[in-house]
């Protein structure tokens, strides 16, 4: 008993000091390495998605970078052309996410395992196409121009401000994450991933609770997308290849 709490206190030890070395990275780093940091949380986001489909159901999606390119698309849509502020456009970004969550995952999650990975592959080469020839999405050349985020008055400037957006968000994300993989239907999720029949003979409804899972993933993605959009102040499909696709399925595994 005293080794466990001995363990679970180092790791909340550990896991204190990196919040606040995070925290502090702005204060005692330069530009470039903020940059590769708020890239990183980026990714953390994203990840943290694709492990609501991919860890805790079971589901191989090699198309993520699909929900992705939503999110970013529609912030950048919104506050370039539309001038909206980033707080509707994130909202935004997370619901036209959560829709494409079910247009992609409704007709494909009755399939299982090298099935869905071709057709999700198809899915997220069908979007990155799709924002290549659309008039709206800017074509081949994307989305410029993408304000920065303000908070009334305060406007989120340079990357230390958007440095800052990542980092509450990945804690937010984290949290709201594990609240699901520890709920009801986190666990619905995992008896799928370990027997799908006999998680449904227990009386789960398998492709409801799979598309829930894919709904979930789509939210968080899209929302990385937003941050990413405002990141980088201008978008393109190149960014949305199948190579993002397999970074974050790569960051998921790796993590665990």
């Amino acid at each position: 008993m005293d080794k466990t709490v001995q363990k679970n206190s180092l790791k909340i030890a550990a896991l204190c000091v990196l919040i606040l070395l995070m925290a502090c990275l702005p204060l005692i780093s330069d530009n470039y390495w903020i940059d590769v940091a708020l890239m990183a949380l980026i990714y953390i986001i994203l990840a943290l998605g694709l492990n609501i489909v991919v860890g805790f159901c079971g589901l191989l999606d090699l198309g993520f970078s699909a929900f992705f390119a939503v999110g970013a698309y529609t912030t950048g849509i919104l506050m370039t052309q539309y001038h909206l502020s980033f707080w509707i456009a994130i909202i935004a970004s997370a619901i036209l996410s959560a829709i494409a969550g079910v247009i992609i995952g409704a007709p494909t999650l009755r399939l299982r395992s090298d099935y869905l990975a071709i057709v999700t592959l198809g899915f997220g080469e069908i979007v990155r196409i799709s924002a290549i020839n659309l008039h709206f999405t800017g074509g081949a050349s994307g989305i410029y121009g993408i304000p920065k985020p303000s908070i009334g008055s305060f406007q989120l400037t340079g990357l230390t401000g958007v440095y800052y957006l990542a980092f509450v968000s990945v804690i937010l994300m984290i949290f709201i994450v594990r609240r699901l993989g520890d709920s009801r239907l986190g666990r619905a999720w995992k008896y799928i991933r370990e027997d799908e029949d006999a998680a449904e003979a227990m009386g789960i409804n398998r492709w409801r609770t799979k598309l829930l899972a894919y709904i979930f993933g789509a939210i968080v993605g899209g929302f990385g997308g937003s941050i990413f959009a405002v990141k980088m102040t201008a978008i393109s499909p190149q960014s949305f290849s199948f190579n993002q696709s397999a970074m974050i399925l790569l960051a998921v595994v790796l993590g665990g």
